[in-house]
């Protein structure tokens, strides 16, 4: 262990072991699966980041040894720890000027947001010299002010390479396509079996998926095209889920951006037109239901359904509404008597 700490201290790195964990050191080879919390704060003691508390989605970080996860440090540190064992590694400043990216990405995904978010097209060192806020005032401070950092980790889990099944994003570029199709497959068997919250989590997975491949690409090339047309049905279908699920606004917004780019996409006119009709926009349900049956004549029947409904349902609000109204106008109290002693 001396020979460990020697080696990290000419690296830059101070190690601590809090407990000493249990076992001998296993070995590490790449394709590793490690499993630990980490606790991030500032050398004077200020918290960052603490893995036990972050979010609603509080979980143990999980790398692939030799991914080359942006945060290579991480890595360093964890292949020198056993199973169990707690350790504070203070590292300087070559180690930790990618931390406010890293935990950026980390923090979208602990309240289940797209860990892409917020990022540009661009590689990390870029997107560290540039001026562009990472949405949290202390990331956007320590990105201005590179500085050593003290990590506290805790292993929990050492999986050697073939023992588990690869996150997406440790995936390579080709396992990333070849899975994307079983996903969907995934993701309309649980449709089938009303698990319609489930199905659209696969749908999400499969889109963020090949989002992440697209980002690589130039918009408009043949690769970008291609992805993006992988891309359509799987938000189509992420899209039925959420009208399902009454997340009607979400609807519309997606809708509208497929649009965008392909004008003639009749299953986007109308699963926007049953969104717009859903929160009351009438006139913008009456035109999207109007596109879809210019584009599918056929659909006239289901187009005419839907507009029987909305309508029912109009006519259901406005008597509401004029019972209400009624009612507050037609109240009346008795004006008070005077009275005398």
């Amino acid at each position: 262990m001396e020979e460990v700490a020697r080696k990290l201290l000419e690296e830059g790195i101070i190690k601590k072991v809090v407990s000493p964990g249990k076992g001998d050191l296993p070995e590490f080879p790449n394709g590793t699966k490690v499993v630990f919390h980490y606790r991030t704060s500032l050398c004077d003691g200020t918290l960052l980041d603490d893995s036990r508390t972050m979010g609603v989605r509080s979980k143990p970080m999980e790398l692939i040894l030799g991914k080359k996860f942006k945060l290579a440090v991480w890595e360093r540190l964890v292949v020198t720890m056993r199973p169990g064992e707690i350790a504070d590694f203070t590292c300087d400043t070559k180690h930790t000027s990618l931390y406010p990216l890293v935990a950026q990405s980390l923090r979208n995904i602990s309240v289940g947001k797209d860990p892409l978010e917020g990022q540009r097209h661009c590689c990390g060192i870029a997107q560290i010299h540039s001026h562009h806020s990472l949405g949290h005032k202390d990331l956007d401070h320590l990105q201005a002010n590179p500085q050593p950092l003290l990590f506290s980790l805790e292993l929990l889990e050492v999986l050697p390479p073939g023992s588990f099944q690869l996150d997406v994003w440790a995936m390579s570029d080709e396992e990333k396509l070849s899975f994307v199709p079983q996903i969907h497959e995934q993701g309309n068997q649980l449709f089938k079996e009303g698990k319609t919250a489930e199905a659209s989590e696969k749908y999400y997975n499969g889109i963020a998926c090949l989002k992440n491949l697209q980002m690589k690409e130039q918009p408009g090339d043949g690769a970008w095209v291609k992805l993006d047309l992988m891309i359509t049905p799987l938000l189509l279908n992420y899209c039925q889920c959420k009208l399902q699920l009454g997340q009607y606004y979400e609807v519309i917004e997606h809708c509208s951006s497929l649009l965008f780019k392909y004008e003639d996409n009749v299953k986007a006119f109308y699963k926007r037109g049953k969104a717009h009709a859903a929160v009351w926009n009438e006139l913008e349900a009456r035109a999207d239901f109007a596109k879809v049956v210019q584009l599918d004549p056929s659909l006239g029947p289901c187009v005419a359904k839907e507009l029987r409904a909305m309508e029912e349902r109009i006519r259901t609000k406005e008597k509401e509404e004029k019972g209400r109204y009624k009612g507050l106008f037609s109240s009346t109290t008795a004006p008070a008597t005077a009275t005398t002693g």
